[in-house]
């Protein structure tokens, strides 16, 4: 069965919004408080959404989501301070405590409208203050693309 519909009824509130989870398979371990989520994963909350290959989520033990570790082939669409941005990296996670989240290994965000771009090999973006970082394993510097208007008179 494709398309396996979990609806964390376990009232994962992040932000006060539902989060509903899309996979092919799920897995969970009430002792170890974690669920897997493997297979064409794919996890929205409000605007915000998030796909990989696997996705799990640890929680505390009043079963409130404290890390979401995305892994292959991990994208988000996310809205940040009225901004679409898409991002995509090896591995991906989510902090819904500090609403942040650290791309990890060929790390790349996109903001859609202006065309700006960021790419390193670690991306932190903090979705309350609306504030990025990017760092370079060393190997590969850190590189942002954006668009200058050319105001020259002709």
């Amino acid at each position: 069965m494709k398309s396996l519909l979990i609806l964390l009824g376990l009232t994962v509130a992040l932000s006060a919004q539902m989060v509903e989870v899309v996979s092919d398979k799920f897995y969970a371990d009430e002792k170890k408080q974690i669920t897997e989520f493997i297979g064409h994963v794919k996890v929205t909350k409000g605007k915000d959404k998030l796909v990989a290959n696997k996705v799990v989520i640890t929680f505390d033990k009043n079963r409130q989501p404290l890390k979401y570790v995305a892994t292959g082939n991990a994208k988000i669409d996310m809205i940040m301070n009225d901004k679409i941005y898409f991002g995509e990296a090896d591995t991906m996670i989510y902090n819904p405590l500090k609403d942040q989240y650290t791309l990890i290994k060929n790390a790349f965000l996109y903001e859609k409208v202006t065309n700006k771009k960021v790419y390193g090999d670690k991306i932190f973006v903090n979705q309350t203050t609306g504030r990025y970082e990017v760092q370079s394993d060393g190997k590969q510097p850190v590189k942002f693309i954006f668009k200058v208007e050319d105001k020259k008179k002709k």
